[in-house]
């Protein structure tokens, strides 16, 4: 019986575009019965989309289940931040698309005002910062770095705290209401590093998907290669 590989596979074409001929890499996935074509552009849509639809759910049922187990109890409890710095780690600026989304689902199951659906999906803008950490340090001495990793997660929500505190500021907020968006968010802090630090253990979570993806196709060419 013959056997079906399906399998990912790189390769450079040449397309000429504007006057100029533009080298482009396309990721191929199929075997011998199947040659579908992914751009990077399309496989990075794709990864988005998922951990778009991941936000979502976790952090309704997150936010939903706080607010009616622990009505009475002044701390809040979000993914939003654990998933921001994934995606930052995958796809760097990217990752701004899922901290806005990630304030606007956590206003909406809280039941939040037109302001603080500014508040948050601004605020939480700010995390964008943490990827001076990731120019710094780079997404594999981070990703290695078991320190370094929780050190990212915990700098994007602190981040997305004081974007948050600076925004209540401008619409109003006296700073003793602003620090708020500190104090609450102790449960969520603790959510985030263990999130980041079980996410690190899994092969390429935290890997920028450029160099994941060129660390696959290497492996399976040296693989061929010994066969």
């Amino acid at each position: 019986m013959r056997q079906f590989v399906l399998g990912m596979y790189w390769r450079k074409e040449r397309f000429y575009n504007y006057g100029k001929y533009v080298d482009v890499f396309v990721m191929l996935c199929g075997g011998d019965d199947l040659k579908g074509r992914f751009s990077v552009g399309q496989y990075r849509a794709i990864d988005l989309t998922l951990f778009a639809f991941m936000l979502i759910i976790f952090e309704t049922i997150a936010v939903s289940a706080a607010t009616r187990w622990f009505p009475a109890e002044p701390y809040t409890v979000s993914v939003v931040a654990a998933v921001t710095a994934i995606v930052m780690m995958r796809w760097g600026i990217w990752g701004a698309i899922h901290a806005v989304l990630g304030g606007i689902v956590f206003c909406r199951a809280s039941g939040g005002t037109a302001e603080q659906y500014a508040i948050y999906c601004i605020g939480n803008l700010l995390a964008l910062g943490a990827l001076g950490l990731k120019k710094a340090w780079g997404t594999e001495t981070i990703r290695q770095d078991a320190l370094k990793t929780m050190l990212f997660g915990g700098l994007t929500l602190v981040l997305m705290q004081l974007g948050r505190f600076l925004v209540s500021l401008v619409f109003g907020a006296s700073a003793a209401q602003a620090l708020g968006f500190f104090t609450t968010d102790v449960i969520s802090l603790l959510f985030t590093l263990v999130i980041i630090w079980i996410v690190r253990r899994l092969d390429g979570m935290l890997e920028d998907q450029n160099h994941y993806l060129l660390r696959v196709q290497k492996e399976q060419e040296e693989e061929k290669g010994g066969v």
